[in-house]
C-alpha cells in the first residue's frame, strides 16, 4: 500500500499541558484510519497540527513528497489534504450547492466548472436532492454532512473528518458511515476521529488511540478492542 501522509515524533505543548508527544503514524492510500481516545487526549490538535492550523515544536508532516510543517493552511489544502471541523458553520443564507461551490473554487475558478463540480460532489455524499435548499434549513445532521461535502470538493487525496458522526440519532449514523465508505471508494484516505465505536468499528482498517497526547496503540480494530491499555484508558469493560 503506497502511504499517502506520514506523522513522524510530532509534539506540541501548550504551556505545561503536553497536547502531542512524539506521535508517529502513516495513512496508507484508500485506507480509513480512525483516530480516537477520551476527550483532551490531543486528537483534533493533531489535526490542527497536519493541516497547518497549529504549527507543531518538534516533528514532521510528510504530505505530497514535503514536510508540509510551517506550510499555511489554504496551501497545505492546495496539495491535497483538507479537513472538516467539530462545530459546523455553512453560510446560512447560501444554499447547499453554494455552500459546496465555496470549496470547489479551490480547483474551479469559473463559477460554471466550480458549480458542475459542486454538483458532483452533492451527488456523492447524498445531499443532491438538498441542492436549493438554504444551509441555515439543514438539521445538524446535513450540515455535518455539508461540512463534509465542501471539503471533499477542494478534491483531496486524504480528508480528515473531526466527528462528523457527533450527535446524530443511529439512521443518521448509518447514512454518513454509507457516504464515507463512498468517499473511500472514490479514491480519498481518510482519517476519522470518533467517539461513535460501532462506526469506528464499521469503517476503519486501523484504529490508532491517543491518550494525554501520546499514541497508546494503533492496529486492526478487533485488536484495539481487545487492548488492555485501550480499555482501561479509553473504552471501558462494558464496550469492550
Amino acid at each position: 500500500m503506497t502511504t499517502l501522509l506520514e506523522v513522524e515524533e510530532l509534539s506540541k505543548r501548550y504551556g505545561g499541558l503536553q497536547a502531542l508527544a512524539r506521535v508517529s503514524l502513516s495513512l496508507g492510500e484508500r485506507e480509513i484510519l480512525g483516530l480516537i481516545g477520551p476527550n483532551g487526549a490531543g486528537k483534533t490538535t493533531l489535526f490542527a497540527a497536519v493541516s497547518g492550523f497549529v504549527r507543531p515544536d518538534e516533528g514532521r508532516v510528510g504530505f505530497a513528497g514535503r514536510n508540509v510543517v510551517g506550510l499555511p493552511p489554504h496551501a497545505i489544502s492546495r496539495l491535497g489534504l483538507a479537513r472538516t471541523f467539530q462545530l459546523v458553520q455553512p453560510f446560512p443564507r447560501l444554499s447547499v450547492a453554494e455552500n459546496v461551490m465555496v470549496g470547489a473554487f479551490a480547483r474551479h475558478p469559473a463559477p460554471r466548472d466550480a458549480h458542475r463540480h459542486a454538483l458532483d460532489v452533492l451527488e456523492l455524499t447524498r445531499l443532491d436532492a438538498l441542492a436549493t435548499r438554504p444551509a441555515h434549513t439543514l438539521s445538524v445532521g446535513l450540515r455535518k454532512r455539508l461540512e463534509l461535502a465542501r471539503a471533499l470538493a477542494t478534491q483531496p487525496r486524504v480528508l480528515l473528518l473531526d466527528e462528523v458522526m457527533a450527535g446524530l440519532n443511529p439512521t443518521e449514523v448509518d447514512e454518513t458511515v454509507a457516504v464515507v465508505r463512498r468517499v473511500r471508494d472514490s479514491g480519498v484516505a481518510i482519517i476519522l476521529i470518533e467517539h461513535v465505536m460501532a462506526a469506528v468499528m464499521q469503517l476503519c482498517d486501523r484504529v490508532a488511540v491517543l491518550h494525554h497526547g501520546e499514541l497508546i496503540a494503533c492496529g486492526a480494530p478487533a485488536d484495539i478492542a481487545r487492548d488492555p491499555a485501550v480499555v482501561a484508558a479509553y473504552l471501558g469493560e462494558e464496550i469492550h
